[in-house]
């Protein structure tokens, strides 16, 4: 058996009723994502997560209840009746509608995937049968209501999501619930809405099997279902993929271009609590003649502050292709695939669209910005390099370096301590033999894996910076040292500084974890 490449929506989904036993049973046998790992091994535990299925279908040959339960509800291979009776509290299985029996075998009715929370927490997301992200080829299916499993979107919006705690959280177009699940670890209370009631039921069985209370599951689109309710966080992996009507609800916005995007940003920022973040993944149009940051730049709501990251950008054929292979268009009527082609392209030429980005767009909302004691930061940047996840709390201390940085003129930034981050290394580029290097990189280890170039002055001022003297002191012994006139480094050295701290390569006294910021 190769990738999975079909789906069945079955009319009918399992109710929770006895998710509690169910999932008794599942850790009983270690049907976890630790579990996954030991039995199957790394190269088909990272085979299966590309839904490639041979390795996984070798490695569990055997009769233990975890080999059932991998075949069952991960391979979706039919097995024995008695196997499945030696794994699992069947009756109750089959009655909730988890499984069928068909004959002497037994077949499960929707995909149960093992997901390791960020505490340890041995959870499962429930999605329709061949449904699980990965591949080469994507889903390969045009069913309209299907609902996905864990992919790398989802993993990603998890991972950059700052979790503070909060009283309420919404996720918006929930799908199979992954992003209520995270939220309900720091939030009071969740909303979910999503506006294909399959997707809705699918979180239910999720939140409960999983082991975590139920959300308040809410449908309909957009901010519709949830009037005018303030949230402390609002989370949204959407429909972002813009298309040309082809009516796929897991992927397709159904607006024109990249409205559905700049609709969710633009009206979030009226239903956010202040100090709540939204953050969403997105979609957006290079449009011949505008610059892409201005586009994203006049999404930004009112009272917000904004930090928007493009990860990726696809020209419009690789654009068009990666998502006529995703619903497996590429493997029909080739004709009906020219057409299909040519559809997208028309539609991208019309709007004068050149290319498509990728990437993370995260909302803060500010009372001080809401009054105009401030001017909102908004930061939009190009950053296709690898990160380490999960980035919440790179995300969180990003907007208090840019509270930081509006507070203080130059002069209150001199008279501050500052401590080199932990994860900065510093890198010298020059010629083998040379005296001195051409250049010095300070290269961050961590988080956005930023590194910038800096002089001898501002390699020398952040190898010091350990929060025992202030900015301007250390400028002044380095004048002396180096001959400078000092009065000339402190005019010309802050702007570097508020580089390096907006960054984060410098953290402010004020700004590190408490009690890490005693230096006299």
């Amino acid at each position: 058996m190769g990738s999975v490449s079909t789906t069945s929506l079955t009319t009918s989904l399992p109710v929770p009723a006895h998710a509690d036993r169910l999932r008794g049973a599942l850790l009983a046998a270690d049907f976890t994502a630790d579990g996954l790992l030991d039995l199957l091994g790394a190269p088909a535990y990272a085979a299966l997560a590309r839904s490639e299925t041979v390795p996984a279908l070798r490695a569990t040959r055997g009769d233990s209840p975890l080999e059932t339960l991998v075949r069952l509800f991960l391979l979706q291979e039919p097995v024995a009746y008695e196997r499945a009776a030696a794994a699992l509290p069947l009756a109750e299985t089959l009655a909730d509608g988890w499984a069928v029996r068909d004959g002497d075998t037994v077949r499960a009715t929707v995909d149960v995937r093992p997901y390791g929370g960020p505490g340890g927490e041995d959870w499962f997301i429930v999605s329709d049968l061949g449904c699980a992200v990965g591949g080469a080829s994507g889903i390969g299916t045009k069913d309209e209501g299907v609902v996905l499993g864990v992919g790398g979107a989802s993993t990603t919006l998890a991972g950059i999501t700052v979790r503070t705690p909060v009283g309420a959280a919404l996720d918006l177009g929930t799908g199979s619930g992954i992003q209520a699940l995270h939220a309900a670890q720091h939030a009071t209370r969740v909303t979910a809405t999503d506006l294909n009631p399959r997707a809705l039921e699918f979180a239910r069985l999720t939140l409960a099997l999983s082991g975590v209370h139920e959300a308040e599951l809410l449908e309909g689109s957009l901010y519709e279902p949830v009037g005018d309710a303030a949230y402390g966080l609002i989370v949204s992996n959407p429909p972002f993929v813009i298309s040309p009507g082809s009516g796929l609800t897991y992927r397709d916005g159904g607006m024109s271009g990249d409205d559905l995007c700049r609709t969710l940003v633009q009206q979030a920022g009226d239903r956010l609590e202040d100090g709540g973040y939204a953050q969403f993944l997105a979609n957006w149009q290079h449009v011949e003649g505008e610059e892409w940051q201005d586009r994203l730049r006049s999404w930004v709501p009112r009272g917000c502050d904004a930090w928007i990251v493009q990860r990726e950008v696809q020209d419009v054929t690789q654009y068009t292709e990666l998502w006529l292979r995703d619903s497996g268009e590429h493997r029909g009527d080739p004709e009906e695939y020219r057409r299909a082609y040519d559809r997208w392209l028309d539609a991208f030429e019309a709007s004068g669209t050149k290319a498509i980005g990728f990437g993370w767009i995260t909302l803060r909302r500010s009372g001080a910005v809401t009054s105009g004691a401030v001017e909102p930061s908004v930061v939009i940047e190009e950053w296709p390099h690898p990160v380490e996840q999960p980035l919440g709390d790179t995300v969180r201390a990003h907007f208090e370096r840019q509270d930081y940085l509006r507070a203080r003129d130059d002069a209150a930034l001199l008279a501050d301590r500052f401590t080199l981050a932990p994860e900065v290394v510093q890198e010298q580029v020059g010629l083998p033999g040379a005296e001195d290097p051409e250049h010095v990189v300070l290269r961050q280890n961590r988080g956005m894996r930023r590194a910038t170039r800096v002089d001898h002055v501002g390699a020398g001022f952040a190898g010091v910076c350990d929060g025992t003297l202030t900015a301007g002191r250390i400028l002044d012994a380095i004048g002396q040292l180096m001959g400078e006139d000092p009065v000339m480094l402190r005019d010309r050295t802050p702007q570097a500084i508020r580089l390096l701290v907006e960054e984060g390569f410098l953290i402010p006294e004020s700004l590190l974890p408490p009690g890490e910021g005693d230096a006299a």
